[in-house]
């Protein structure tokens, strides 16, 4: 058996703990495609079975995903955003709007502070990832 292998980087999702199942897996999902976007190094290379049939690459690395309360989401997001980090946003109001445009739209029109934020995702250093996410813990 090898080694696990030992990323200097984590990519993270903290997710709202009073969201029900089928609303984690939505938040999760439109997160995490934020960060590929923004960090198109973090996906390997395509999959290929024996039949030599070709799949789309995924992220070369685990994702993380937590869980918190309104506090820990807002104490990551401010921490995330006062050391300069990119990161996905996903609010409340996004469940009721039903395309990209409409979910910027809905998050234009509120302040940073005012978020009603249900999840985020960041990629950084280890280090760096552990104290943002300070308070939250391992997804059940």
């Amino acid at each position: 058996m090898t080694e696990p292998i030992r990323f200097p980087t984590k990519i993270a999702v903290l997710l709202s703990d009073d969201l029900a199942t089928w609303q984690r897996l939505n938040v999760t999902a439109f997160l995490v495609s934020g960060i590929a976007h923004a960090e198109a190094e973090l996906l390997g290379e395509e999959y290929r079975d024996a039949d030599d049939t070709r799949y789309l690459p995924m992220f070369r690395q685990p994702v993380l995903v937590l869980v918190g309360d309104r506090s820990t989401l807002a104490g990551a997001h401010s921490r995330a955003l006062g050391r300069g980090l990119r990161i996905s946003v996903f609010t409340r109001e996004l469940f009721a709007t039903g395309n990209d445009r409409d979910n910027r739209a809905a998050v234009r029109a509120v302040g940073r502070d005012k978020l009603d934020l249900v999840g985020l995702a960041l990629h950084a250093p280890r280090n760096v990832v552990d104290k943002v996410l300070k308070g939250a813990r391992m997804h059940p």
